[in-house]
């Protein structure tokens, strides 16, 4: 096969890509960062905008590497939310407002893409390059316009890439890429270590539960431990170079049946239907780029059971032996 076969995927990058403002309340349990469910949106809806401007790209799976975030926060024992001033009502009080979580962050978002049809068929052949190049600049001005979790991208107009990918040179080609993406941190998912942590509470107290464990796993946990002198010295629980472990949300879980369009009031869409659902969470990784071996264990898919009540993500990255 020539070397200008086609290749019907390839990927979106989107460079130190900085964001004001993005929301730093991912779920009712965790802060700091928007929740990995925010990019999802974002691809779905580039996609949708895309399409909606004659641009036949799709999108499949997202990879998402902080360089630097700023939480708008007031540091001390306890933080708090640096919130809004909101006008006061007619009596002269205060107006009840919605607590509101930001951060500022820059970020490099890599999308799984494809071509749909139309000219974007094969734009990921070799020797499109020039087509490549052309439409960066339209998906440029798409992206400006948008929200990445509820923040604004700052001008000016953001990079955007097309690459390729060649399965003969796919290994060396992504070692080139993750240099790159330095510094930063890529989130990964640690499901295995939930699971591991579990079971060895487990072995220690009978009854405890997956919420036990993952409240243990997420906190430092200190003890005290008396040496050979004598002296008494405060020692966490996490081993040296255990790794920037963290609790994410990954999804949701259903709370009642899926109801059929318009069956809900007031629900924001009545011609979806409709479900009630909760947060799911799990433990992340924050983990250099140059750790990751393969373009798979960056990105993040959508693995969805409807008839189990499971809209999820999940992440292919499992650490070396």
């Amino acid at each position: 096969m020539s070397v200008d076969h086609i290749a019907d995927e390839g990927l979106l990058v989107l460079p130190r890509l900085r964001i004001q403002n993005a929301n730093a309340i991912s779920s009712p349990l965790t802060h700091g960062f928007p929740s990995i469910t925010a990019f999802a949106g974002f691809m779905w809806a580039l996609e949708r905008r895309l399409t909606a401007a004659g641009i036949n790209l799709g999108f499949d799976a997202f990879g998402v590497i902080c360089h630097s975030h700023q939480e708008q926060v007031a540091d001390g024992y306890v933080k708090t939310f640096h919130l809004t001033r909101n006008p006061v009502d007619r009596a002269g009080d205060t107006a009840a407002i919605i607590e509101e979580g930001r951060v500022h962050l820059e970020l490099t978002l890599i999308f799984s893409a494809f071509g749909k049809g139309g000219e974007e068929s094969h734009i990921f052949r070799q020797s499109m390059q020039e087509a490549r190049d052309k439409l960066t600049k339209s998906i440029a001005q798409q992206i400006c316009t948008m929200r990445v979790a509820g923040g604004s991208i700052v001008l000016p107009e953001p990079e955007v890439q097309l690459i390729p990918i060649s399965e003969s040179t796919r290994t060396s080609d992504f070692q080139r890429w993750r240099r790159r993406w330095l510094p930063g941190f890529a989130l990964v998912s640690r499901d295995d270590l939930l699971k591991t942590h579990w079971e060895k509470l487990k072995s220690v107290k009978s009854d405890t539960s997956l919420l036990d464990a993952w409240l243990d796993l997420s906190r430092f946990n200190y003890k005290a431990e008396q040496s050979a002198s004598g002296k008494v010295k405060w020692q966490h629980d996490r081993p040296q170079h255990s790794g920037w472990i963290v609790p994410i949300p990954i999804g949701y879980g259903s709370l009642s049946e899926l109801y059929g369009p318009s069956e809900v009031h007031n629900a924001r869409d009545t011609e979806t239907p409709f479900r009630f659902v909760e947060s799911l969470h799990s433990i992340g990784q924050w983990l250099g780029p140059h750790q990751l071996s393969d373009i798979d264990q960056l990105l993040w898919k959508p693995d969805n059971a409807p008839e189990r009540g499971l809209y999820r993500l999940r992440n292919s990255y499992r650490p070396s032996p």
